[in-house]
């Protein structure tokens, strides 16, 4: 059976709502409260000395407010935020041109900062400290470079893979934060805030059920919410309850733990394909028909976080928590849900 297509309205429809139920000031954003914290004084101070805040880089999982951060930032501080990606900037000349138009305190946002292309990345090295870009007419011999000023502004970056950054790059940015996963108490509060601005009747016992299977993680929270209110409106009485939230989240296969159907699909080859491992991510992608990169920076964190999955220096490796939740003994030599070897009895 196909996959239903979802349609470019239905697609911008949830794009929309998701920029609705962005905060749009830090005093509205709910969790991260180290980051918030040093966040504000960062910018309190800039805003009294009258200059632009350090270049910011905020690094963690996908999900967990990164982006809105950003926008946060630029609207703390009245400026206009300009936004691209990492991938955008492929040549030197097209960060050349963002740069060239900044206007004095602006706030420009690269998302997915660490796959920045080479050339570009070292056009914003001289930008970031000097505010000056050298670009290059000609080729050849008779190249020459022409120095130019561009106007003081913050950069705010944003990576899912703060190790992939190289040194040069991360040492030019004045504020580092990295965002951790978000309690189910934090994430209650968000589910709390988004149902007003979405008018859904949510009920504290619904809000509890979405809040545990949401992966410590805001974005997949406020997308739970959007389907169990579907459900809701559909099959029930559109009131969001315990039972209502469980036969929801049953339909769009999102389990107790908050698992999908990626999640079982990697355990399930990890346990069933590769006898728990070690394997490598690679062949483990391969074997559930995705790419690496989703494997590595979309399931494995949170696996890892639940104690499902480990990862050695051989390979992943699944956990006595992975079998027991696929509802499989786990053999004699599975490693503890933390990543340890089981415990050698009697010295054998």
């Amino acid at each position: 059976m196909s996959e239903p297509v979802v349609s470019a309205e239905a697609e911008q429809e949830d794009l929309d709502t998701e920029a609705t139920l962005r905060p749009r000031r830090l005093s509205e954003f709910i969790g991260q409260a180290r980051v918030r914290e040093q966040l504000e004084l960062v910018l309190e101070g800039a805003r009294r000395r009258g200059d632009p805040p350090d270049h910011v880089l905020l690094s963690g999982p996908p999900g967990l407010g990164k982006t809105s951060l950003a926008m946060i930032i630029a609207t703390e501080l009245g400026a206009a935020l300009r936004i691209t990606s990492g991938p955008a900037l492929e040549r030197a000349g097209d960060l050349a041109a963002m740069l060239s138009n900044l206007m004095p305190g602006d706030v420009l946002f690269i998302d997915e900062i660490h796959r920045i292309a080479r050339p570009a990345e070292e056009m914003l090295y001289l930008a970031m400290e000097d505010f000056r870009v050298d670009v290059v007419v000609g080729k050849g011999p008779g190249a020459t470079s022409i120095p130019l000023d561009i106007a003081p502004f913050t950069l705010v970056g944003a990576t899912t893979r703060a190790g992939a950054l190289t040194g040069p790059l991360r040492d030019r940015f004045g504020f580092t934060a990295h965002m951790e996963f978000y309690e189910a108490a934090e994430l209650d509060r968000v589910l709390r805030r988004a149902a007003v601005i979405l008018d859904v009747d949510l009920r504290p016992d619904g809000a509890e059920e979405i809040a545990g299977r949401s992966r410590g993680t805001p974005r997949i929270a406020n997308r739970l919410l959007r389907r169990v209110r579907d459900y809701a409106e559909v099959r029930a009485d559109g009131a969001v309850t315990r039972e209502v939230a469980r036969a929801a989240l049953k339909v769009y296969d999102v389990d107790e733990l908050g698992l999908d159907r990626l999640d079982r699909a990697v355990l399930t080859a990890l346990v069933r394909s590769f006898r728990g491992g070690p394997v490598g991510v690679s062949t483990l992608a391969v074997a559930v028909g995705e790419e690496p990169a989703t494997v590595e920076e979309v399931c494995e964190p949170f696996l890892v976080r639940a104690g499902m999955l480990a990862r050695t220096p051989r390979g992943r490796v699944a956990t006595i928590g992975a079998w027991r939740h696929l509802g499989l003994e786990p053999p004699p030599n599975a490693v503890g849900e933390q990543g340890e070897p089981p415990p050698v009895l009697f010295g054998l």
